[in-house]
């Protein structure tokens, strides 16, 4: 995985890069599907990235076998002019698309998955940045709400969010760190089955991170969030696990030379082994029958997807 991640970061790291360029790079891989949507707001503008990747017996064939979504999260690959270059808060579009790429090619080579795999992300060489503690964070060009409209979709049947999460005094492990499964406002236990992936990928014993309620609330709420590594839980009824990306020390996402790609390509190469086994219906984000005890027990926690009582559009 390592060489796609080399070669999409240097495509990435580009002021004038744009969606349609990123489509164009994929062009050559005749059987997935690349779609562009170019979307303003009112700090400038991004193009959403959405590929599909068919699998053999995946709904875009006519079949049944699950789809992964894998969203590749985060405020901007850029922050010019005040920043030259690609900064870390790029990582999680890094992973993504290579990902991507590493499918395309196990496909053009016969290795073809079970099922779909739904790659989603945007790309935004200039986007703003803005005040936050511990460390200032990137901002982006349009609101988290148009965000998920575009990397979120009905297909998914489960959802990986690979995001850069080193700004923080949470996490204090480099590489790549898993979250709970969070799913209809429910923070639920950690999936063993990626906990196992997670460390035969990396060689290491697993790491994951706690999560609060806060951070599963829509942005915009007033509340604190570690990031926004798990705002797709918000828009959809699926389990949604964050893959972050992390150091040792606090990083901004605005800081450049500070992507380090052995921990994007981890974090591509989990997500990988992720789609193989979940398309092939090998593994589980959460315990079903457990979700169906909870909500009986407890009722629905989907009022934490919402802005709960106050009216606020974000």
């Amino acid at each position: 995985m390592l060489k796609q991640v080399l070669e999409i970061e240097e495509l990435l790291d580009d002021s004038f890069i744009t969606g349609p360029k990123v489509k164009q790079f994929f062009a050559k891989f005749s059987f997935i599907t690349v779609d562009v949507s170019t979307v303003k707001g009112t700090k400038g503008s991004t193009d959403f990235v959405r590929i599909v990747v068919p699998g053999t017996h995946g709904k875009s064939n006519g079949g049944q076998a699950p789809t992964l979504g894998v969203v590749g999260r985060l405020g901007g690959i850029g922050a010019r002019p005040s920043r030259i270059g690609i900064v870390s808060d790029s990582d999680g579009a890094v992973a993504a698309l290579s990902l991507a790429y590493k499918l395309s090619v196990m496909h053009e080579k016969g290795d073809v998955l079970v099922g779909d795999v739904i790659i989603a992300t945007h790309i935004c060489p200039d986007a703003p940045t803005q005040p936050h503690q511990p460390v200032d964070f990137m901002d982006s060009p349009v609101t988290m709400h148009q965000m998920n409209q575009y990397e979120i979709s009905a297909e998914m049947d489960a959802v990986l969010t690979i995001d850069t999460t080193k700004g923080n005094q949470i996490i204090n492990h480099k590489g790549i760190s898993i979250s709970p499964t969070v799913k209809e406002g429910y923070i639920l236990k950690v999936s063993y089955d990626l906990i196992r992936l997670a460390e035969v990928v990396t060689g290491k014993l697993a790491s994951t991170f706690p999560i609060t309620m806060q951070d599963i609330t829509p942005y915009g709420n007033g509340l604190y969030h570690l990031n926004s590594i798990l705002q797709p839980a918000v828009a959809t009824k699926v389990p949604v696990v964050g893959v972050a990306i992390t150091t040792v020390s606090m990083v901004p996402g605005c800081s450049t030379g500070a992507s380090h790609e052995a921990d994007i390509a981890d974090a591509a190469n989990f997500s990988l082994e992720v789609a193989k086994e979940f398309t092939a219906q090998k593994i589980s984000f959460y315990d079903q029958a457990e979700f169906k005890q909870i909500v009986k027990l407890y009722g629905s926690m989907s009022k934490l997807q919402t802005f709960g009582n106050e009216k606020v559009t974000g």
